[in-house]
């Protein structure tokens, strides 16, 4: 009978449908993306990442600039007497005359090479911003491009679903007319067709808001093509969990960057310190009267800026950066216990999950798979409704769909563990 071939259609696209560890091909009209290639795309293009790059390029200018002396000043002076004018009755006083001299101010001894080793330092705390940036972003692709995949998956499961539920509603059809079905058969596959439009709907739409985010972590136009990702297969794990964290004590940015604000403070102690330390100032002055009746005049002066007022300058600069150091201690104590946790959450989720994709092809599937078959031949003899036969293909079409997004949730996990250890894992 008609109805019977169309069952037969139905089974075999459903059964060698299943995956089996390893990715199904999708469409092939179009050139994929590959992962790697994205990820240097996005390091050499984003705009956020060249952002942080620039303004690490400009602190890297400070350290000479703090730590030169400052600039020297040049003083003209003219003294008249009797007249405003300048120059005038130079050889009516013995007291006009004319004078040039030079000064130059000079810091505390070490106070300069302090300030360059600040600049330095912030200059290095930028660095570990850049790298954190760098690694976000890199993340946050991994985790679009995971789940661009997965939609593009689930796609191509839902657009089979769809010709399937036509093919049972057609043979629940064929069935009703032959007195051996009746209607509410038919209006059940109907209603399952306008669920998955619904479930296609959604899918399109959370990937064109995918798509959009991975052309900006990519720095690409919004006019561009949409991507084609290649895709994915599950990632063993092979590093433990303190291994990692070792890594992710050593190479972290947020914790590297928390620890050389640490070394900064210290910097900036130092420097409260020496402004307990009087700067000088170093002047020459020459001086010329009339020339036929006296020599000139050379006039060297040492000064000094003396800090008198330590109780409400010099000490409590002092005490802020003592407490602005033990801030950033705890900083560095606070970004270890947040690695660390974020770091256990994720490795976690790669065992599970992969528990859970071990489970999915070497139980769930085959077992769903089993039990439609066994549905498949108790509907053809009437010895099962309709109803129960389309929840056992409903199952096995969900536990498809969820087997991608498990692997793909695996990965995006894998990313973050990236993320936060600097170790690749692919």
């Amino acid at each position: 009978m008609r109805w019977i071939s169309i069952w037969m259609f139905v089974l075999v696209s459903l059964l060698y449908g299943v995956p089996n560890g390893s990715a199904q091909q999708g469409p092939t009209n179009y050139e994929t993306s590959k992962l790697a290639d994205l990820l240097v795309e996005a390091e050499n293009n984003n705009p956020q990442l060249r952002v942080v790059k620039q303004e690490l390029q400009s602190m890297q200018q400070m350290p000479t600039q703090v730590s030169t002396l400052p600039d020297p000043q040049v003083a003209l002076q003219q003294v008249n007497v009797g007249s405003p004018r300048p120059f005038a009755g130079f050889t009516n006083s013995d007291f006009a005359y004319i004078g040039l001299g030079v000064s130059q101010d000079f810091p505390y001894p070490g106070k300069l090479r302090l300030r360059r080793e600040l600049a330095s330092k912030d200059a290095e705390v930028a660095e570990q911003k850049v790298e954190a940036m760098l690694r976000a972003i890199l993340s946050d692709l991994k985790v679009a491009f995971f789940r661009i995949s997965f939609l593009t998956k689930q796609g191509v499961i839902l657009d089979g679903d769809r010709e399937l539920l036509q093919q049972m509603e057609q043979a629940a059809e064929v069935k009703y007319r032959s007195g051996m079905g009746n209607q509410q058969e038919v209006l059940q596959a109907q209603l399952e067709q306008t669920k998955l439009l619904r479930e296609i709907t959604a899918n399109r739409l959370e990937a064109s808001k995918l798509q959009a985010e991975l052309k900006q972590l990519l720095g690409r136009p919004q006019t561009s093509p949409d991507l084609v990702t290649e895709d994915i297969g599950e990632t063993t794990l092979t590093r433990n969990f303190d291994e990692l964290l070792s890594a992710a004590q050593s190479n972290n940015p947020h914790v590297s960057g928390a620890q050389k604000a640490v070394d900064r403070q210290k910097i900036s102690i130092e420097i409260a310190k020496k402004d307990f330390y009087p700067d000088f100032n170093a002047q020459f002055m020459w001086q010329r009267t009339d020339p036929s009746q006296f020599r000139a005049y050379y006039q060297f002066t040492l000064g000094a800026r003396i800090p008198i007022y330590r109780k409400r300058k010099q000490q409590p600069e002092l005490a802020q950066a003592e407490i602005d150091k033990s801030k950033a201690q705890s900083e560095v104590d606070a970004q270890l216990q947040e690695v660390s946790s974020t770091l256990r959450q994720q490795y976690v989720a790669v065992e599970k999950s992969a528990e859970l994709l071990k489970m999915y092809r070497d139980g769930l599937l085959p077992q769903a798979k089993a039990a439609l078959e066994a549905g498949f031949a108790a509907y053809q003899s009437n010895r099962q409704d309709f109803e129960t036969l389309l929840a056992s293909f409903l199952d096995v079409l969900k536990l498809d769909e969820e087997y991608w997004q498990t692997l793909a949730e695996h990965e995006a996990a894998l990313g973050q563990i990236e993320e936060l250890t600097g170790v690749l894992l692919r």
